[in-house]
């Protein structure tokens, strides 16, 4: 299966209560060809994992609606599209909506980690799309277990395309659902909700990322730091 093949099939889901952000328009922020421009920008991240021969991805629950769904690239908000292209090896992400730029905690936290990794790795979600409360578009809940069922071979797909050598599945919500795979899986807890120390050192011994080094980085630029510091929704 080539990327544009799999983005075309993520594109065909549809369900009561999830937003599909590579098939549908959102009227409140979206621009007219927003769903297009979130379809290439997944296209070219999975283009550039493929050419990096990327060995791992990482899988968090589903989409926030302040991250992927705005984006199209999971784990990833508006503040950090540029900065993910460019460690995906110079790729250009477009964005697809309207008005101020939106920040999310746990992107910011999830690519702080990447910078310091420096190497090309596939973001993913057990339920790649956004599911939101019913007549509340802009909120974030879990996933039922019958919505998993149904997009669970667009995971299978992935995996299949990737061949990753391991998965890290980010919270627990993750690990309990990604259980059923045979590919080795390395939990690591969600970076929301107090676990963003725990997350960082998790993934620092994974990769072998100094302690000592890490605590001597440059500021991150002032967005970026209000999208760490502040009580934003979580993918």
């Amino acid at each position: 299966m080539t990327p544009k093949h799999f983005v075309s099939r993520l594109a065909e889901f549809s369900a009561p209560s999830v937003f599909n952000p590579w098939a549908e328009h959102c009227s409140l922020h979206d621009r007219p060809d927003a769903a297009a421009k979130r379809r290439d920008n997944l296209t070219r991240m999975l283009e550039a994992v493929l050419d990096a021969q990327a060995e791992t991805i990482w899988i968090a629950r589903d989409l926030g609606y302040r991250g992927g769904r705005r984006t199209g690239v999971p784990l990833t908000d508006e503040v950090h599209l540029a900065h993910a292209g460019a460690l995906m090896g110079g790729i250009s992400f477009e964005r697809a909506t309207r008005g101020p730029v939106v920040a999310e905690r746990t992107a910011a936290i999830i690519w702080r980690v990447l910078a310091q990794i420096g190497q090309p790795i596939m973001l993913w979600n057990v339920f790649p799309f956004h599911p939101h409360e019913a007549d509340a578009p802009l909120s974030n809940r879990c996933h039922t277990r019958s919505e998993r069922v149904a997009t669970w071979a667009l995971l299978q797909s992935l995996i299949e395309m990737l061949r990753p050598r391991q998965i890290v599945a980010i919270g627990r919500d993750a690990q309990m659902a990604l259980g059923e795979l045979s590919i080795p899986t390395r939990a690591a807890r969600h970076p929301s909700y107090g676990g963003q120390n725990e997350f960082m050192a998790t993934m620092h011994a994974l990769y072998g990322i100094d302690e000592m080094l890490t605590k001597c980085e440059p500021k991150l630029p002032l967005e970026i730091r209000h999208a760490t510091n502040n009580n934003f929704a979580f993918a």
